[in-house]
């Protein structure tokens, strides 16, 4: 059994027990969350396909912890200016492990 859901923009696609890492969700570490906005649930043969969304689905996660991505540099540089400039970001995520998806 797996699931499609979206969050802050973007989909997902888990089965349980999987861990996922998402965008920081204002959340503390141990906290169960339930996510309902499912696109797609698919047991078997037996595919649900939301319009948007899965009436009556939704899908159950446990924070693991709050991490920082890798980081990531960009660099502008400008010919013959004696210009340069390079700055970094590392994106703030939410580690997650999804614990059920409810029919």
């Amino acid at each position: 059994m797996y699931a499609i859901l979206e969050l802050s923009g973007r989909q997902y696609k888990v089965t349980t027990q999987d861990v996922i890492e998402v965008n920081r969700l204002a959340s503390n570490d141990g906290d169960k969350i339930t996510f309902d906005k499912v696109l797609l649930v698919a047991e078997g043969d037996n595919v649900e396909i939301g319009q948007p969304y899965v009436k009556g689905a939704s899908v159950e996660a446990e924070v693991l912890e709050q991490t920082q991505g890798k980081k990531v540099f960009a660099y502008r540089y400008l010919r013959r200016k004696d210009s340069h400039k390079k700055t970094g970001h590392r994106q703030k995520l939410t580690k997650l492990k999804v614990l059920k998806i409810n029919n």
